[in-house]
């Protein structure tokens, strides 16, 4: 009989010892050849050991106590040895002769350690050592020992010693074979999905963590860990049409179709991918020991080929495609937690992209996300600490080159990342709502500045434009917050002009255009942004309160001759076209005509020639601060063309 370790004994198994004597260092074969004595209990007489009454065979006749014990231990359903301090098995019983498949009476004068493996690891074999030493009053570990005719059994072991004065231990060997199997298999339903047999979240995570510790990586291999996570496109509307028991052989099927990926995958390598269902339409493919990306890669795309094959599922004929996020790197350094989270942003990037399709984890990409969700989740606070402020822009007449009006331009100082334009996160505030409580705080700040240089200025009175998202006047009262804002600060209504983008106001209708129409009634100028790119709805704009009209830049730099540094650039006779088309068509419907992007005299010659009413850019201006607004109204005019 043979026997492997199952590992070190479990703490709770080893008993504090019961005799102490003085330490005598041995080898695991040292006991077969001691004297019996040298090992004896102190105190006890030389020839304790020797005078145990252990007869060879009971006595049917024999009335003795010594003879009873001896009949229960023989014939004892639980297989057991006596063995003695040098280690060497006295006597056993035909419970462990059937155990272990020795011929009857086979066992004495064998070594107890090798007949149950007590001699593989260590802890065990010192622990042993103590107990026949009388030092532990107890050992019991779990072994696993081979049968002489092939089959493999677990037991559980147990050596307690005998009295003093029988100088020998009791060895007990308990098998466990069915609980194990029991256990094995109840471990097996616990970390397996039940629909496509894969393991499942917690066995993969279990699998995760264990190929993310050190010694699981130092020893060899590469080092590296690869994941691809996998979604399936739209299955929620095969089980919402089809219903879920479709839906759980389809994700059988997929199952099968990824096992075989990573099969081939794993074919001529060390390691084969795991294959595991997370939840849903989840799945991952864990790559232990990834050679690097481009092993990742091929893995995907091969998962992706496989996917594309329609499915028959009883009659039903379905087909589908994944979206994947792919993660590979080194392991040291690397969590579970981490590894995931990667995995999942990569994830929704691949869905964001247009699905079908794997993505490669992008750290910069990952890192503009992650201050996405930082200035997101401070974007509230941040108007309440007062870290936003106002530039502003001139909208400068073409005909005069005088200052007509300003456009308002927040910028975010944030504490981290510094001076924040709107792109950055005017679309976050709108996301989340709190674009509400900005705009009303940017109206507010607008308007007041708008009165100041009015009353510092009563001869060249400036409106000032302020950018509203739709989403303010869905989520508030943009009428009435006007009207206050107006009354607070004694600012002309026909000095506040209100942008929108074209998106917004061309599909308005309902509360939007009847607070368009309101606030146009109290005088406010209304001003279509960046037009040209949206609906162009050309008929909206005889049935909208709108005064303006602002054109895109795209337009304006398609007609420069040359370019901001000076070099020449050849116009695009379809802009101008276009432009001029727009501007006829604007002031017949009694709108006048911003163009955005003014950068050079030539554009702004252009435009003057074919009847643009202002321009703004960088030719006549950058967004400033209200001062020098101030010194320009002070000043000559912004004439540059």
């Amino acid at each position: 009989m043979s026997g492997t370790s199952e590992g070190p004994t479990p703490a709770a198994d080893l008993v504090r010892p019961a005799v102490t004597e003085r330490h005598i260092g041995t080898s695991p074969r040292m006991f077969a050849g001691a004297s019996p004595g040298a090992y004896a209990s102190p105190g006890s007489p030389p020839d304790a050991y020797a005078s145990a009454d252990w007869p060879a065979e009971p006595s049917a006749s024999d009335g003795t106590s010594t003879g009873r014990y001896r009949a229960a231990f023989v014939t004892a359903p639980l297989a057991m040895a006596v063995v003695d301090r040098d280690g060497l098995v006295v006597t056993a019983n035909e419970s462990l002769d059937a155990l272990l498949g020795a011929g009857a009476n086979s066992l004495a004068g064998r070594i107890a350690a090798d007949l149950v493996d007590l001699t593989s690891d260590t802890r065990t074999w010192h622990a042993y050592r103590e107990v026949l030493r009388g030092r532990q009053a107890r050992l019991r570990c779990t072994r696993r020992l081979k049968h002489p005719d092939g089959h493999s059994l677990w037991v559980q072991v147990t050596v307690s010693p005998l009295p003093p004065q029988e100088g020998a231990v009791l060895l007990s060997v308990a098998d466990i074979s069915a609980r194990r199997e029991l256990q094995a298999r109840l471990r097996h339903l616990q970390m397996h999905d039940p629909v496509t047999r894969l393991p499942n979240r917690t066995l993969f995570f279990e699998r995760l963590s264990a190929a993310l510790e050190a010694e699981a990586y130092e020893e060899g291999g590469t080092g590296r860990i690869g994941l691809c996570y996998l979604d399936l496109d739209g299955f929620k509307a095969v089980n919402d049409t089809l219903g879920h028991r479709v839906g759980d052989r389809l994700l059988a099927a997929v199952a099968e179709r990824l096992t075989r990926c990573a099969d081939e995958a794993g074919y001529a390598r060390a390691t084969t991918p795991l294959v595991a269902r997370l939840g849903g339409d989840e799945f991952a493919l864990l790559v232990e020991d990834s050679t690097g990306t481009d092993q990742l890669a091929d893995l995907a795309e091969s998962v992706l080929r496989a996917l594309q094959a329609p499915f028959d599922l009883s009659g039903q004929r379905l087909s589908l495609s994944a979206s994947i996020g792919v993660v590979e790197r080194r392991a040291n350094g690397t969590t579970a937690t981490g590894l995931m989270q990667a995995a999942d942003t990569t994830l929704y990037w691949a869905k964001a992209d247009g699905k079908g399709r794997w993505t490669l984890f992008d750290p910069e990409r990952n890192a503009h996300r992650m201050t996405r969700q930082a200035l997101s989740s401070t974007l509230r606070a941040a108007v309440e600490r007062g870290e936003f402020a106002l530039e502003y822009q001139p909208l400068v007449g073409m005909a005069d080159g005088g200052v007509h009006g300003v456009e308002a331009l927040v910028r975010w100082n944030h504490p981290q990342f510094g001076t924040l334009t709107p792109n950055r996160f005017i679309g976050l505030a709108e996301e989340d709502g709190s674009i509400v409580q900005l705009g009303r705080w940017v109206l507010a700040t607008a308007c007041r500045q708008a009165r100041r240089w009015q009353l510092d200025h009563p001869d060249t009175p400036i409106f000032v434009s302020v950018n509203v998202a739709v989403r303010q006047v869905w989520d508030s009262d943009l009428v009435a917050d006007v009207a206050t804002i107006l009354a607070e600060t004694g600012l002309p209504p026909h000095l506040l002009q209100l942008e929108l983008t074209e998106s917004a106001v061309m599909g308005s209708a309902g509360r939007p255009l009847q607070a368009l129409q309101a606030l146009s009634d109290m005088g406010v100028r209304i001003a279509i942004d960046d037009f040209g790119t949206g609906y162009s709805n050309l008929a909206y704009l005889s049935r909208l309160p709108v005064s303006v009209l602002k054109l895109d830049g795209s337009f304006v730099r398609g007609f420069q001759y040359e370019n901001v540094d000076g070099t020449a650039a050849h116009p695009n006779p379809a802009d101008e076209v276009i432009v001029e088309a727009l501007i006829q068509l604007a002031h017949r419907l009694g709108l006048t005509v911003t163009a955005e992007c003014v950068e050079t005299a030539s554009q702004a010659s252009r435009l003057r020639g074919i009847g643009c009413d202002t321009g703004q850019g960088w030719l006549y201006s950058r967004p400033v601060a209200p001062d020098r607004i101030s010194a320009l109204l002070t000043g000559t005019d912004c004439r540059q063309a």
